[in-house]
Formats: C-alpha cells, structure tokens, sequence
C-alpha cells in the first residue's frame, strides 16, 4: 500500500467562498477567521470528553487489540465454514457493515462464483417487510449459514422479531447445534440479548457501553462483518487513527473535520437547512445512506443541552453522481437557496475502462471515443460542480486518492469528529435520540408490552382519523 501521506483525504472547500460563489451566498475568510471562538470551544469540549459518556467511539481506533484478534479468528472460521453470512439488525447495526461493504468488496460480490468470490455470501436484513424476510429463506441455505444479530439493548422491535423468527428455523433444524449459527453482537452489562446469547451459548462480540448505533461501525458492529468479507479491519483502523492525528488542532485550516463542521455551522445558520452527499463512485453510494443517519439522528434535536428550545439540524440527503445529475441537479442548480452540496470524488478508480472506437458518422458521440470512462465520471463532477458555482450554490468537496480500507477510514472518521464538532457549535446533546425513543415507546405500547399502559392510553385517547380527509 502507499505511504499514509499519499493516501491522505483532502477536503476542498474553495466553492463556500465568496471568491467562487459571489458574495451574496458565499462566506470570506474574515468569516471563517471570526468563527475561531466557536472551533476552539467545540475542539477543547470534544477533546475534554472523550472516552467519557457516549464518546466511546472516539478512542475505537487505540483500544480494540484483543477484540480485533478475536474478530479475525472468528471471521476466519466462518469464511472456512459457511457460504452464507446474514446481519440480522437496523440503523447504525445495518447502515455501516452495508456501505463498507459496497465500498470493499466487488460491486456485484454475491452474484460471483464462490471461487471468485473467496467469502460467504453477505446480506444485511435491515427491516421487518415480511416479504423480504422470505425472499432471504429463498436465496440461502439454513446449513450453510452463519447469522450475526446485533442489537445492544436486545429490545428492538425490528431486530429482535427477526432474531425469533431465524431462531426458531434454527432450532428446529439444529436442535442443540443451533448455536453454532448465531453470533450476537450486544451490549456485555445490561439488555436482553447478552442474556439469551448467555443461555443459548452464543458466540458474543460486544458494543461498548459508551458507543452509539450510529457510531459502531469501527467496533464490532462493523468489524465483524467487514473481517467475514476479507476486509483489513485493521488498516480501517489505522485509516481512522490517521485521520484523528489529522484533527489534532482547532484551527480549520488544517483540521478536516473541524473545516467540515464549522462551514456547515455557518451555513446552517445561513438558512441553509439541507446537506446532500454525492459521491461519485457506485462503491461510496451507501456511505451517503450512513452519513445521513449520522447526521439526522446527531443533530436533529428540539432543546439544547441548557433545555431551551432549539429546533436545530439540517435535513440531509442522498445523492449520487453521475446518476442523480438527470434526476435531482436540477433542483440543487435552479431551486431554493436551501442547501450545500458535499460531494465525494475519487481521485484513482480502481479498474479502467476504455471506451472505444465507433459512432464515426455521429461526432456528437464519437467525441467519446479513445477516453475512458474513469475520465467520464470525474469530469462530470467538475462540470456539476461548475454548474452550481456559476448559479451561486454552495458546494465542497471530500477527495479519497482511492477507495480502500486506509482511505475509508479516515472519511467516517472524519464525518464523526464533524458531527462531534458542530453539535458542540450548536448546543445540543450530540448523541442522545429522543425523537427514536419516542416511535419505539409508541410501538411497544400498542403491542401490549408491560410496562407501557400509560403510553398505550394516551394513544387510545389521541384524535381519531376522520373519513372527510380521506380520499
């Protein structure tokens, strides 16, 4: 591999200045310099707290020796024994071990012969459509199978049906060797999961206390099944320990992540209430699906930390180049002055194709041929991003030199320290999620769960749907 240097992300945010943009939208560097304040407090709170509370995930790139060498010894052994490896999970236990695994691995990876292929089959069962879960039972065989549930409360809804649903195949397949199909993945103190793996004699990976869903996928949440696909965990993780020495200063101008968040900061506050993630590259098209999870659940928050009102948090959306040119670009060029458009470019594709030869009587086809589509692609990119700096929309841009276990490492890396960094700027309880809780609460109380009558009362007593306003 190269030298870390060579591989280093870079983050070019030139098209958020007003020299680009014009003056009206975009931001000067008095601007920026005017924000130091704001960095220093946001990079001096995230730096005083980590390791502590919910920042649990800050030190996964230091702290994981001996669970890593477990993971890969037990990766191996299911590589070696099973054709099939299925995560049965949601949110941050689906959304991560998915978009590393469209990063890594062959774009049509279960479609390969098992020789090409050299791994299990992989599928994530991320919902609870009845239909899919027998479209799974289709496609894969009980005895060949190795299940990976995770969940760390091991009282989700989703997660937890599905665990009952493969368990119950399981043991009346298996009987007593049932076990020998499931892993669990979970928190190791508390949760109904450790309990059940506990009893069942369940293979167990866990979720440390202080690392939430939506920033586990440099533990086990993601390392196992990333480990199980043949992926480098631990270049992932020395990708992200990378970036984190990256981001060891407040000063925007040479912290990534910090540059990152206080643009968005400033734009947020701008009106700008909508970020889109275009990656150019059908390997990143899922990191856009996980970063929107990290930085709607992260910041969309009604009170800040002192309980006043807050209302924060801007809506983010995916996209993807050049696919999403002919179907969404036109709103981000011509529509409301809303949003930032981030998008992800790739500097070194790792295949090349030529495009060749023919066409000649159509010279507006035939001006293609001789180039590659390498050279398509990314300049398309330039050529939206032109596009949006000439009608004064702002855009940056997130280069990976390639797409490999080093450089994905430092890209959600740095989106986590981002959002560590602008939900300090903002006030808000980074990581807690009441607006989840309270669909959940909802839930458990019209399935009749104990120990949520009054939640099940106020839904009984809440207006009912009137006929006239359906149509």
């Amino acid at each position: 591999m190269a030298k870390n240097s060579e591989l280093r992300l870079r983050f070019d945010f030139n098209n958020m200045m007003a020299d680009f943009i014009g003056e009206k939208e975009g931001f000067t560097v008095e601007e920026l310099n005017q924000s130091a304040k704001i960095c220093q407090d946001a990079f001096d709170t995230v730096q005083k707290n980590r390791g502590t509370g919910m920042m649990g995930w800050s030190e996964l790139p230091y702290n994981q020796d001996e669970v890593v060498t477990d993971i890969v010894a037990t990766a191996k052994n299911v590589r070696e024994n099973f054709k099939y490896f299925v995560v049965l999970g949601i949110g941050g236990s689906a959304l991560g071990p998915i978009a590393v695994f469209q990063a890594l691995k062959h774009l049509h990876y279960n479609d390969l012969s098992d020789e090409k292929r050299g791994g299990p089959k992989f599928y994530v069962e991320d919902n609870v459509d009845p239909e899919r879960m027998n479209a799974l039972f289709d496609v894969i065989e009980p005895e060949k199978t190795m299940f990976n549930v995770i969940t760390k409360s091991g009282s989700t809804s989703e997660t937890m049906s599905q665990y009952l649903i493969i368990w119950d195949m399981l043991k009346s397949k298996f009987g007593k060797d049932a076990k020998n199909h499931m892993i669990a993945t979970t928190s190791e103190n508390s949760g109904n999961l450790i309990k059940i793996a506990k009893e069942e004699g369940l293979k167990t990976f866990y979720i440390p206390d202080s690392v939430g869903g939506r920033f586990s996928e440099l533990c086990p949440v993601g390392l196992l099944p990333a480990a199980v696909l043949g992926i480098d965990i631990k270049t992932m993780l020395a990708g992200a320990a990378y970036m984190d020495k990256l981001c060891a200063t407040a000063d925007y101008k040479k912290n990534p992540a910090m540059a990152f968040a206080i643009l968005q900061y400033i734009a947020f506050n701008k009106g700008k209430n909508i970020s889109v993630m275009m990656p150019y590259a059908d390997s990143l098209r899922f990191m856009a699906d996980w970063y929107c999870q990290l930085w709607a659940e992260s910041l969309g928050k009604a009170v800040k930390k002192d309980g006043s009102p807050a209302f924060t948090g801007q809506t983010p959306v995916k996209s993807l180049g050049v696919t999403d040119q002919h179907s969404q670009v036109q709103l981000y060029t011509e529509g409301p002055f809303d949003k930032v458009v981030t998008f992800i470019a790739v500097d070194n594709y790792r295949s090349e194709v030529v495009i060749p030869n023919g066409c000649e009587q159509f010279p507006n086809v035939n001006f293609l041929c001789g180039h590659t589509m390498n050279e398509l692609i990314s300049t398309e990119m330039k050529a939206t991003e032109y596009a949006l700096c000439r009608k004064n929309r702002l855009n940056n841009t997130i280069y990976l030199p390639e797409v490999n276990e080093f450089t994905l490492g430092q890209f959600m890396f740095m989106l986590e320290l981002a959002t560590a960094y602008i939900g300090e700027m903002l006030g808000i309880d980074t990581y807690n999620q009441p607006g989840v809780e309270e669909g959940k609460n909802a839930t458990y109380a019209m399935f009749g769960r104990k120990g949520y009558e009054e939640k099940r009362q106020e839904l009984e007593n809440a207006p009912k749907k009137k006929e006239e306003f359906i149509c």
